[in-house]
């Protein structure tokens, strides 16, 4: 790649102020998008999707390491010409695609092997997890960036007050750790929290499409009411019956439950 200018002058240039509606906050330091990078291993012979560039500083540290090609998508008009410069310097390993992430078919857009590595908008982050825990077999690893409430709930163990069903839909298809903590001075500009970034690896045998389906619904009502009683909760499912015959207390409660116990109820026939 040829000398590319400064951030903050691609920010400029462009008019690229983020904007709180769009969830943006930049991470400009290469250091730390250096270390994003190394965090998913080794990227030879990947194709790199990463979502929400912005101008770029973590694309730069993508096209900088081994990886066959980075595909950026970006709803942002602003951004979009800011990575297209980019491209323009990647020697064609750079595609910068136009639109909404959450609408995106991966597995057409991209070839095998795929990672994602990206430093998601706030205001997306989950529902983009969700979507791409539904398909996680399309993907090597994930190595995603979310305010740090969103990760530890991510990677949360049970009885705990942050383990609730993201914790339970991610670890059921994933292996989850958070791999990097980052104060809100690192971006630009400041969020009012704290960000860390965390790394999923599919695991090698993945649920069929409609058991995930099953298990997201087995979720939100047992998390729906979160201190309510399983019996109450799982009503609709077949309540006590249905956790006598999976071998749980009807008194207990969702967060007390583990990964292996929601995957034993998922797996009886419910009376809906």
């Amino acid at each position: 790649m040829t000398e590319l200018p400064p951030l903050r002058e691609v920010i400029a240039r462009h008019g690229l102020a983020a904007r709180h509606s769009l969830g943006q906050h930049f991470l400009l330091d290469g250091n730390l998008t250096d270390r994003i990078v190394r965090e998913a291993g080794d990227l030879g012979g990947r194709h790199v999707i990463e979502v929400g560039p912005g101008p770029g500083g973590l694309t730069r540290s993508l096209l900088a390491s081994a990886a066959s090609s980075v595909t950026a998508i970006e709803l942002d008009r602003r951004a979009i010409g800011a990575v297209t410069d980019l491209a323009q310097s990647a020697g064609g390993r750079l595609m910068v695609v136009e639109g909404d992430a959450l609408a995106v078919d991966y597995a057409a857009l991209v070839p095998a092997p795929r990672q994602v590595i990206a430093n998601l908008p706030y205001n997306v982050a989950s529902p983009l997890l969700v979507g791409w825990l539904r398909q996680a077999a399309l993907f090597e690893r994930l190595t995603l960036m979310f305010q740090h409430e969103v990760a530890e709930r991510i990677c949360a163990e049970p009885d705990t007050p942050a383990y609730g069903r993201l914790s339970v839909l991610a670890q059921w298809v994933c292996g989850a750790r958070i791999v990097l903590r980052l104060p809100p001075a690192a971006f630009t500009p400041p969020p009012k929290v704290s960000s860390a970034v965390v790394s999923l690896t599919p695991h090698a045998t993945q649920p069929d499409p409609a058991v995930f389906r099953r298990m997201e619904a087995l979720t939100a009502a047992a998390f729906g009411q979160r201190r309510k009683m399983l019996r109450g909760s799982l009503r609709g499912l077949g309540g006590e019956a249905l956790l006598e015959r999976a071998g749980i207390k009807g008194e207990r409660r969702a967060e007390t439950l583990s990964v292996a116990e929601f995957e034993r109820l998922v797996g009886l026939e419910w009376a809906v």
